[in-house]
């Protein structure tokens, strides 16, 4: 479990980070004396317009391949210019954003029928196709577990039933999830 003051510590190196790579182009020179944030951790960062709720950006690494303090960094640079969805954010917009990260749990492979709305992400894999949608999408909309399965698969570019062909791989994981002012 990530404690509450490296929570805001990783919320406000965010949001400092994307000020700072938005006005320069550089990065902050990360280091900490924080055990739990040199720990290797895979995160999702989504960016979301205060006033509206609406998503703004998004972006992750599913495998734990860098420090939590770096994942973070360059996952909020990734949100904000690497999702394309949308355009690359301004430094302008930057105040106006609702940041939130997301500390995933290693994969694991899931059977469909041990999904667990609140509790599980899944990710879908078949051939050249792979989607993700991180647990907190399955709350949001109020899905069951066969609509998440079928929103993951067309998510990855699948038909909605690709879950239950033996050749496709479903694997769950689980987040720590936390924003600004919660």
């Amino acid at each position: 479990m990530i404690g509450e003051s490296d929570r805001q510590f990783l919320l406000n190196l965010a949001r400092q980070t994307l000020t700072l790579y938005l006005g320069s182009g550089e990065m902050p020179v990360l280091s900490t004396d924080r055990a739990g944030l040199r720990e290797p951790r895979a995160v999702f960062v989504t960016l979301r317009v205060r006033a509206t709720g609406d998503l703004r950006g998004c972006r992750g690494e599913t495998q734990a391949r860098r420090p939590l303090i770096e994942s973070v960094a360059w996952m909020t640079v990734a949100s904000a210019t690497d999702d394309p969805r949308f355009p690359h954010v301004h430094a302008e917009e930057v105040p106006g954003l609702h940041f939130e990260i997301n500390a995933l749990t290693p994969l694991t492979p899931l059977q469909p029928e041990a999904v667990e709305i609140g509790r599980h992400g899944l990710m879908i894999v078949r051939g050249g196709y792979a989607g993700l949608l991180l647990p907190e999408v399955a709350t949001r909309y109020a899905w069951d577990a066969e609509t998440f399965l079928k929103a993951v698969c067309k998510k990855a570019g699948l038909k909605e039933n690709a879950w239950q062909t033996p050749d496709t791989k479903l694997f769950g994981f689980e987040a720590e999830v936390w924003g600004e002012d919660d």
